[in-house]
């Protein structure tokens, strides 16, 4: 198993910082390390604007800061890259739309247990992309194969440069629209979905995984062909436990979950202390761990991070900055606690 577990820590992407050099300071404290994601730098560092690069059919627009899509224009488009489509630079991720991206991977990342980058996913982006009609390219049955290729090709360029890097690099496909597929307003129902992700994930190379903030249809997120799942537990630690039998076979097949326990939005973090998280993660892992699943395997396979990313603390970077550090200390303390090598 390339993953690392035994409660390391990693964190999500998305920061509030302007300054790069802090953030990638920052981000590299973690045990394994990430390139940040930096929206308030510019607007080319949204997630949803860098996974739309080269992407047929685009409207970018960054004075106005809109990401729309044109079927006319997709139309125009398609040919010329899928003529392009064994061609890695086009799936990469450029300076232009990454300010850090090419830092991260400049430097020397062999000594970590891994290292870890990110891709907006297919349904969150088709989810929040519109067309001419406002509706989302998702709903398109044209579309919506290809965006599902091209995203899974976007994946597996990044993920084979951070290999490049270190051995034990895995991707995160952040999909925080998983939470609103059992909507009946979305359109997109799970049968669909499950049927798309699954011949996503047959597409993209290992090891991968999610990452969501929600609270979306549990059993249907753990059954997919992933490797981890990163949650806010943090937010969700009442229902995600109630999940046991789905959260077993995952573990015994492998699997890695990233809790996200420490928040950094500013007013809960401030209300919690290192006991009180300490608590509820504990409270959680009791629970399964009465339900039958193993302890020792679970903390083998488990990682710990911030519960979620925060863009607008009255602090800005501060409390995010503190959620980390708090993030590095739960995971000492529990490390020596379980006597975890």
């Amino acid at each position: 198993m390339t993953i690392p577990g035994n409660l390391l820590t990693t964190a999500m992407a998305v920061m509030p910082h302007t300054d790069i050099d802090r953030a990638l300071e920052i981000a590299l404290t973690m045990d394994i390390p990430f390139w940040p994601q930096l929206p308030r730098l510019n607007y080319h560092e949204d997630m949803y604007v860098q996974a739309a690069e080269h992407f047929p059919g685009i409207l970018l627009n960054m004075e106005k800061q809109t990401l729309k899509f044109s079927m006319d224009k997709f139309i125009a488009e398609l040919e010329n890259i899928m003529n392009q489509f064994d061609s890695p630079e086009i799936f990469d991720i450029s300076k232009t739309f990454s300010a850090v991206y090419h830092r991260f991977l400049d430097l020397d990342l062999s000594n970590r247990p891994a290292v870890r980058g990110q891709l907006e996913g297919p349904i969150s982006f088709g989810f929040n992309v519109v067309d001419d009609n406002d509706r989302p390219i998702l709903f398109d049955d044209t579309v919506r194969p290809f965006l599902f290729e091209f995203m899974a090709r976007r994946v597996n360029v990044q993920l084979a440069r951070l290999k490049e890097k270190n051995e034990n690099a895995f991707m995160y496909v952040d999909e925080p629209g998983l939470q609103f597929l059992f909507s009946a307003m979305s359109g997109y129902g799970d049968v669909q979905a499950k049927s798309d992700m699954e011949m996503f994930f047959s597409m993209i190379d290992r090891p991968r995984g999610v990452h969501l903030c929600g609270n979306p249809d549990w059993d249907f997120l753990l059954n997919l062909d992933m490797d981890i799942l990163s949650l806010d537990l943090y937010t969700n630690h009442d229902v995600f436990s109630s999940y046991a039998p789905a959260i077993k076979r995952f573990l015994e097949r492998g699997g890695v979950l990233s809790w996200g326990i420490v928040p950094t939005n500013f007013e809960p973090f401030e209300k919690e202390s290192m006991d009180s998280l300490e608590e509820i993660l504990e409270s959680s892992w009791e629970k399964l761990w009465q339900k039958g699943i193993d302890r020792d395997l679970m903390l083998a396979r488990s990682l710990l991070s911030p519960a979620t990313c925060c863009l607008v603390n009255p602090d800005i970077e501060k409390t995010v900055e503190k959620g980390f550090e708090t993030t590095l200390k739960l995971s000492a303390r529990l490390r020596e606690k379980y006597q975890l090598a």
